[in-house]
């Protein structure tokens, strides 16, 4: 979809690289470390992190974020868990 949306491919490679890479904004990188915190078990959402997202996210923007963080996580969990396989829906143009 990032694709679609006119995201390079160069920063779609870049991904795993987001904390250090140069391609994506500071806003950009914050809302990465969000997903990470919410995603990555032993993790959590310091009040520092949270603090620097209210700098670039408001209220309606934040609650819309963890919202999509979070239904993605509870998607992917829930097709993982009754094997659903990936129904190929992205594909890089």
């Amino acid at each position: 979809m990032s694709s679609q949306l006119g995201v390079s491919d160069d920063k779609i490679d870049a991904l795993p690289d987001y904390p250090t890479s140069e391609l994506y904004t500071e806003a950009e990188r914050l809302a990465l470390e969000f997903a990470d915190a919410m995603t990555i078990t032993g993790r959590d959402v310091s009040d520092e992190l949270f603090a620097q997202l209210r700098r670039f996210f408001d209220e309606d923007a934040l609650v819309e974020l963890t919202a999509t963080i979070a239904w993605e996580n509870a998607s992917s969990k829930f097709n993982r868990a009754l094997r659903v396989p990936s129904q190929q829906l992205w594909k890089r143009h």
